[in-house]
């Protein structure tokens, strides 16, 4: 597969996040993805390693009980032969607490 194809499906992985179509990006995964966030703390629900689609359908069930995401916008996209890495703006706000977080996120694939 092509650099340029797999970045095409990547943006529709984060088009289908931005609509909040979890299936669709279920569907883009393989059965034995291997997905992480931050890994080296407990402080959020949603981070940890999952292994499988049923668990990557967990992160954004715990994702999205504590968090409203408020801007997605990918904004850099670079892929050879095996990988594709982008850069994400991001913010999102706690439904708990109402304090925002902005940053950029880092994805590799």
């Amino acid at each position: 597969m092509s650099a340029d194809v797999k970045i095409k499906i990547i943006g529709q992985v984060y088009e289908a996040f931005g609509r909040g179509d979890v299936a669709a990006i279920l569907d883009a995964v393989t059965d034995d993805v291997d997905w992480a966030a931050e890994t080296t703390s407990a402080a959020a629900p949603w981070y940890g390693v999952r292994h499988g689609k049923d668990a990557v359908a967990g992160f954004f069930a715990a994702f999205g009980s504590a968090m409203e995401v408020e801007e997605f916008t990918p904004v850099s996209f670079a892929a050879n032969d095996t990988d594709v890495l982008t850069v994400v703006r991001f913010r999102a706000r706690s439904r708990s607490t109402g304090r925002t977080a902005a940053m950029d996120l880092h994805h590799y694939f």
